[in-house]
């Protein structure tokens, strides 16, 4: 399949080391997919489901063991420690490669290795990259099917070059005990092993087009970013995009994937979707920023997906896609997990493979499917997927947005004054737990950008990055934002009505990145005059002029408490902090101070 010889000699070496009985080149082709699909069949790891109701789609169970990111186990291995350390789990590259070769060494024997070639981005773009993951695992092999642009069409993009990711995954075991999921920044390389679970053996997702993919654009001056890229396309046909970065249960991917409200839709805006998860942003030839998607699917959660909360979402989970760890209901052979509707089925099979009652099973505290289940769709699927998806150029940025779930703190939007100051409000970007069993509620957890787990290296290098991009950027810079829809009254419940209606805040972000709004001038930021955000149709939710009054207040003294983790989080990372956003905290403790 390919002659280039980068690849076919890292391939050799591989072999030699995990020694599998066969070699399979994956080619992409219908063919073949369809072939290892009944394979995975035959052998129970994959379930055929109702080709009526879901053509195409799996069932596949992971063990008990395996079923979430493990950032206990995820390492950034250099040869240096801070230029990993301190926020990664670091250990130095050779003493690492010298812990899992013997794990590696045979792992394969009695195994076939598939050789999967594959593209994170647009074939035919110059953004795109190509990586190979080598992995004895047909569950991988379909799943990167959905979630990239698998087989020969990646080495044709790759050609002789050797600027590609080196992956190797194996399942071996499934220890946990001795799972690593460890990735060579330096090297271009990431090594999986004791996983059979999405996230950490796709490599071509978190590890390679969020860690790798942000040391790859430190060095090539460009950005990864965990970003969702949506267009809201305006009644004349003119499109704006946003990219937005949120911790993980924020809300994301129904942001993603917005329905616009009444008093929209019926102007005639439209909401697409670009992206879900991950945004690869450039310079463009007229100095603006530009991001690709560079996934083809969704790796989606399932619990809490239904037709209100995201309707795209679920109507991508229809055709082709696998499903992970989701509740089987037998009397029709679909699926079901917490949130879809209010009927469990009867006659179910849980997640980790037992036969149950499911009201009954629910009635008694458990959960059918797992709180982390997973369905992989094709984005092809997705009803508002735009048509730049496959734009090799990418779309033009016009705002950034930062966001996570602050009871109190943080008002419903704010701008940031500048560049240098967005840069500062993503860094001290933080989300509370509710962990109500243990009364710690309002826990907060600092994730710059949303990037702690997927920075692949040193943080405060990472910050110094932004800056430089704002630099190059100049005047033509995306104008960054925050926003905040948790927050809650005095009885804990949520105040805005979030979902679609989130579009309200984001017209009201574009209108000021069209100078079409003012704004009031805050210690923390530029605030929205609350007549600006628009409430039509929002009086049935108890929800006024007032209402936004009151989520956009901003309470001094809780903002001086907080900046106190902005500290901590910024003594953690260390030295490399840039003085730039020292500054920034300290000029905004003194503007709160007044």
């Amino acid at each position: 399949m390919t002659n280039n010889k980068h690849v076919l000699t890292w391939l050799d070496e591989m072999v030699a080391l995990v020694k599998p009985d066969k070699v399979v080149w994956i080619d992409g082709s219908e063919e073949q997919l369809k072939a290892l699909r009944d394979e995975a069949l035959s052998t129970g790891e994959m379930e055929a489901l109702n080709q009526e109701e879901l053509p195409g789609c799996l069932l596949h169970r992971t063990k008990k063991n395996d079923v979430a990111r493990v950032e206990g186990r995820t390492y950034i291995c250099t040869k240096n420690r801070d230029d990993a350390a301190p926020i990664n789990n670091w250990m130095e590259t050779s003493e690492m490669k010298a812990k899992l070769t013997p794990m590696y060494d045979g792992v394969m024997k009695g195994r076939t290795m598939y050789v999967i070639p594959y593209c994170m981005g647009p074939i035919g773009s110059p953004f795109s990259k190509v990586g190979v993951e080598l992995t004895d695992s047909i569950y991988v092999v379909l799943n990167m099917d959905i979630m990239t642009r698998m087989g020969q069409k990646a080495l044709d993009q790759l050609g002789d070059s050797n600027d590609f990711v080196r992956g190797l995954h194996s399942k071996a075991d499934v220890d946990e005990e001795n799972r690593y999921i460890v990735q060579f920044p330096e090297e271009n390389t990431i090594w999986s092993i004791n996983s059979a679970y999405g996230g950490n053996v796709l490599l071509g997702k978190k590890c390679f087009a969020l860690r790798i993919a942000s040391y790859q654009g430190f060095k090539e001056g460009w950005m990864a970013e965990h970003m969702l890229i949506l267009g809201i396309e305006a009644p004349n046909g003119e499109t704006s995009y946003i990219t937005a970065a949120f911790p993980s249960a924020c809300g994301k991917t129904n942001l993603a994937m917005l329905i616009p409200p009444e008093v929209y839709a019926q102007q005639g805006y439209k909401v697409w979707t670009v992206g879900d998860d991950i945004a690869w942003m450039h310079i463009g030839e007229d100095g603006r920023l530009y991001a690709i998607n560079p996934e083809a699917g969704f790796f989606g959660v399932a619990p809490g997906t239904n037709a209100k909360s995201n309707y795209n979402a679920l109507a991508s989970t229809k055709k082709n896609t696998i499903f992970t760890n989701v509740a089987h209901n037998l009397d029709n052979n679909t699926v079901w997990w917490e949130g879809l509707d209010k009927n469990p089925p009867v006659n179910a099979v849980e997640w980790t493979g037992n036969k149950v009652n499911g009201p009954e099973y629910a009635a008694q505290g458990g959960k059918l499917a797992h709180p982390n289940s997973r369905f992989t769709a094709p984005a092809i699927n997705c009803p508002c997927l735009s048509k730049e998806f496959d734009n090799p150029n990418g779309v033009p940025v016009t705002a950034m947005v930062f966001g996570g779930r602050r009871a109190k703190t943080a008002p419903l939007v704010y701008q940031s004054f500048d560049w240098n100051h967005g840069v500062y409000v993503g860094s001290a970007m933080a989300s509370e737990t509710t962990a109500a069993a243990t009364g710690a509620v309002g826990v907060v957890r600092r994730d710059p950008m949303a990037m702690r787990p997927f920075c692949g290296y040193n943080m405060g290098d990472y910050f110094s990055h932004w800056l430089d991009m704002g630099k190059k950027l100049g005047d033509k810079a995306p104008k960054i934002f925050n926003v905040n829809w948790f927050r809650t009254d005095d009885e804990g419940h949520f105040i805005w009505p979030g979902f679609g209606d989130n579009m309200r805040v984001l017209m009201w972000i574009l209108n000021r990145c069209e100078g079409k709004v003012d704004a009031v001038e805050t210690a923390i930021g530029y605030l929205p005059k609350a007549e600006d955000i628009d409430v039509t149709g929002l009086e049935g939710e108890g929800v006024t002029v007032d209402t936004v009054k009151d989520l956009l207040t901003v309470d001094s003294a809780l903002w001086l408490e907080d900046c106190k983790g902005v500290h901590e989080l910024y003594d953690q990372i260390g030295e490399r902090v840039p003085a730039e956003l020292e500054k920034q905290l300290a000029d905004l403790e003194a503007r709160l101070a007044k």
